[in-house]
């Protein structure tokens, strides 16, 4: 399937189209906001966007190629997003290529330090950064659903293959179920 995919233009450009909408959907579910702790602003969104966009670029970078090619789309695709969005929201032709520059120091310190700390299991170190990325404050507890949420969906990620990262989508956690399980384990209503 993937061979045919990557053979013709129009298609692959849909196709990449499709993974990032998927994964865009997937940094706007509620529950993330709601039960998570991300903040709900333009910051939040933007840095709950990198998590998911990065908790999938560090599956493809295991998987054999054409998965490299999908990296660099998806990365592409991303970030003319994003250039799209600080357009919107009146940042000046002169303004944008600085902000990009911002943006994609940020999305790649963020994508070395959570690729990290997953790669050696460090949940402590995950926190960390999620909590001073993510939510904004020094307090790794406060990141520790949020943490519970990146590992799971980690490990979902890990278990897809490259036809089943574009064909069904990438399959994250369910924050509702992580945040309901967090609480469970520490007795908190």
């Amino acid at each position: 399937m993937i061979w045919r995919l990557f053979g013709r233009g129009d298609a692959a450009s849909r196709t990449i189209e499709t993974l990032h909408r998927r994964i865009n959907d997937a940094s706007r579910q509620p529950g993330l906001y709601t039960m998570l702790g991300v903040p709900d602003t333009v910051e939040g969104r933007f840095e709950c966007l990198s998590l998911h966009v990065i908790l999938v670029l560090r599956r493809l970078e295991r998987l054999p190629a054409p998965a490299d090619d999908v990296s660099q789309d998806l990365v592409n695709s991303v970030f003319l997003q994003l250039d799209s969005s600080l357009r919107e929201l009146g940042v000046g032709d002169f303004g944008v290529p600085k902000r990009m520059k911002k943006l994609g120091a940020a999305f790649y310190g963020r994508a070395e330090t959570y690729g990290s700390a997953l790669a050696k299991d460090d949940a402590v170190a995950l926190c960390e950064a999620l909590a001073r990325n993510v939510l904004g404050t020094e307090d790794s507890g406060a990141a520790a659903g949020l943490g519970d949420y990146v590992i799971d969906s980690a490990a979902q990620l890990e278990a897809m293959d490259l036809d089943g990262l574009l064909g069904e989508g990438p399959r994250f956690a369910d924050p509702r179920r992580i945040a309901e399980a967090r609480a469970a384990a520490t007795g908190a209503p």
